[in-house]
């Protein structure tokens, strides 16, 4: 386990306290499972951007492809 010093605005801070209190877990416990969530979010959030962009990578191919079918289905 790794120890950091961490500086939260005041709200956030009071905030989280609040709802530590009324969960009755450790604020440590609490900060890791919120870190936790957040990490998940981004990396959801970054495949998409990924698959996003590999999908228009792919597109005018598919389309050309899709193109040179309807070609032979019309001459058949």
């Amino acid at each position: 386990m790794k120890t950091l010093s961490l500086k939260l605005d005041e709200d956030i801070f009071q905030e989280a306290e609040e709802i530590i209190s009324k969960m009755n877990i450790a604020r440590n416990r609490y900060i890791n499972e919120a870190v936790s969530v957040y990490n998940l979010f981004n990396k959801r959030l970054m495949l998409k951007k990924q698959l996003a962009k590999e999908s228009n990578l792919t597109k005018e191919d598919s389309l050309e492809i899709l193109q040179e079918f309807e070609k032979l289905l019309d001459e058949s």
